[in-house]
Order: C-alpha cells, then sequence, then structure tokens
C-alpha cells in the first residue's frame, strides 16, 4: 500500500489521475491540493508515500514544494511543459508525465515505483533548490535514516567535517547533508555560521564559552562540546572580541 496525494491547479488534471488511480487499490489517495501552500501542509501532515505533482502552479511552483517539505516522497510530475524534465530526473523524480497523457503512459509511471525503491538514494539537486532558495537559507535538507528531511538551520550547533559530506550536529541528533563543508561555509550566513578549523564550522548563538589553549582557543558549545580553533582561523574569532 501507497499513500498518494494529488497536487495541480486544474481540477481537470486532478481528476484525470484519479480516474486512473482507481486501476491501482494499492494507491491510496488521501487528499488533494489546487496549489503549493496547501500542498506543502498536507504533504508534511499527512507524510504520503508518493505525490502526484504539477510544476508550474500560481505562487508556488513543484520544485519550490520540495524545499518546504520535512521528508521527500516520491515524486510523479504531472504538468503541460517539457522544459522541466531534466530538472526533474535530476530530483530523482519517478517519473514524468507530460499532459496530455494517456492511460498506458499512466500505467508506465506507476510500474516505475517498484524500481524506486532506494530510499537511501541521495537527491542532490533536491537538496541544492533548498540551499539556493536564498542567499542564506534558513532550513537545509539531509539525510536521516532512510529518509531526507528539512532542519532549521538554528537548530545546528556546529558542522564537522565527514570526507566530501558534513555533519549537522543539533542539541538531540546528528545529520549528514550531501555538501561538503567549504560549500556550506559558503552558502551560510556568515554573521552566525564562523570556519574555527578546517574541519569546523560553529553557530555563535550557540557557543557557550572559549577557553585560552597555548597560542589558540577551545570553543565550548551549550551542548558541552569542545571545538578547537585551529591557527589558521583565528582571525575569524578575533574579528569577533571587543
Amino acid at each position: 500500500m501507497r499513500k498518494v496525494i494529488i497536487v495541480d491547479d486544474e481540477s481537470a488534471g486532478r481528476q484525470l489521475i484519479k480516474e486512473y488511480l482507481e486501476d491501482y487499490p494499492e494507491l491510496i489517495l488521501l487528499g488533494e491540493a489546487n496549489n503549493g501552500v496547501d500542498a506543502v501542509k498536507m504533504i508534511n501532515e499527512f507524510k504520503p508515500d508518493l505525490v502526484f505533482l504539477d510544476i508550474q502552479m500560481p505562487g508556488m511552483t513543484g520544485f519550490d514544494v520540495l524545499t518546504h517539505l520535512e521528508e521527500l516522497p516520491q515524486i510523479i510530475f504531472s504538468t503541460a511543459y517539457d522544459q522541466y524534465a531534466l530538472k526533474a530526473f535530476e530530483v530523482h523524480a519517478v517519473d514524468y508525465l507530460l499532459k496530455p497523457y494517456t492511460k498506458e503512459r499512466f500505467k508506465v509511471a506507476v510500474d516505475r515505483l517498484t524500481q524506486n525503491t532506494n530510499e537511501n538514494k541521495a537527491r542532490p539537486l533536491a537538496e541544492s533548490l533548498l540551499m539556493e532558495a536564498s542567499k542564506s537559507p534558513e532550513r537545509i535538507l539531509v539525510q536521516t535514516q532512510n529518509k531526507l528531511v528539512t532542519i532549521a538551520l538554528e537548530n545546528v550547533l556546529r558542522i564537522e567535517a565527514y570526507g566530501d559530506y558534513s555533519k549537522l550536529v543539533t542539541n538531540d541528533k546528528t545529520y549528514v547533508s550531501n555538501y561538503g563543508i567549504s560549500t556550506l561555509e559558503e552558502k551560510l550566513n556568515s554573521a552566525i555560521f564562523i570556519r574555527v578549523h578546517r574541519s569546523s564550522i560553529i553557530n555563535l548563538n550557540a557557543v557557550k564559552e572559549l577557553h585560552k589553549y597555548s597560542k589558540s582557543y577551545d570553543v565550548t558549545m551549550k551542548n558541552g562540546d569542545v571545538v578547537r580553533v585551529s591557527r589558521g582561523y583565528m582571525e575569524n574569532i578575533k574579528k569577533l572580541m571587543f
């Protein structure tokens, strides 16, 4: 059984999908939305397994919707515009239905659901969409177990390098980002997130105290973690001292 939500600003588009879904009792329709704002609320509340998602909608596009989701379900895009196809597949959409489409074409899309069962698959563009939504994003998409979730950056205490990836440490959990630490440094608000080591970025709002250590400092975070400031990044700390 898969829980399904339909998002399309045209009632005819939603109705067609509902008619085609009648042939698939394993796909349970939870609801439908005719705009991106309602779609975000519904998807975040009901956590569907699959969303049929229109792209070109007033106010918020289908790609905008993805940047506001707490968890990413499987996506089948349904749209009248073919110029978004490449971008859709980069998000690892299950399929891209170009309106108008037949029941046979719809079946091909549904059949592909069984070929896309690897929930641990990285979705780099989905994360990029979120990071590029503004110059200094407020939320970031990260991996946790077998799903992708968004977390508020204000809850991130510190970031540490993790090979080609990064670990984001919060009060109660550690998440993995597909971005390397240097890329995150460029994207994040430099007034809040400060690089103190080639392997560490700290959230100034989460700093408890600094301790002088030889010619450098140790930063104690509010959760008790201690982060060493390397000599190469001392200037970043000194700029904050008055």
